[in-house]
């Protein structure tokens, strides 16, 4: 008979790793780093546990949007005061905001929950192509296209 393994927070191993976002899409991007924060690409992956590994993207500057998104996608943010809704085109969140514009699509695809919260700390995104966690000999994951 078989068995299915819950991973508990005492027995997950984390693994640090590390995407070169030149030249890639965003959503394709975002959506593969979102699975591997939450750990879906591990065989003990277990809803309600925080089992997914860090990652690290470089070169987010480089990171490119299809079709017409540059022009005609907004991304909206309201205060809660009257008067607090602020609108950001795509060129704008990617031109002034390149670390916000990449972890905003990233944090969509993660759940809303406190568990979200934890997994969300598990992603740093850098504009060039250096970052401070050479330390933690990050391994190079690899996303289509």
């Amino acid at each position: 008979m078989r068995q299915t393994t819950m991973a508990k927070p005492s027995t997950v191993t984390r693994q640090w790793y590390v995407v070169d976002g030149a030249g890639l899409t965003l959503g394709r991007l975002a959506s593969e780093v979102a699975a591997v924060l939450r750990g879906k690409h591990k065989p003990t992956f277990t809803p309600n546990v925080d089992c997914g590994d860090f990652v690290i993207v470089v070169n987010a500057d480089k990171i490119v949007v299809t079709g017409d998104q540059t022009n005609k996608k907004n991304y909206y943010s309201h205060s809660m005061y009257p008067g607090g809704l602020r609108v950001r085109s795509t060129r704008t969140m990617r031109e002034q905001y390149t670390v916000e514009w990449v972890e905003k699509a990233i944090h969509g695809m993660l759940p809303h929950t406190k568990l979200g919260d934890v997994q969300r700390k598990h992603l740093f995104v850098y504009k060039g192509a250096e970052h401070p966690h050479a330390a933690q000999k990050p391994v190079e994951l690899k996303i289509k296209g």
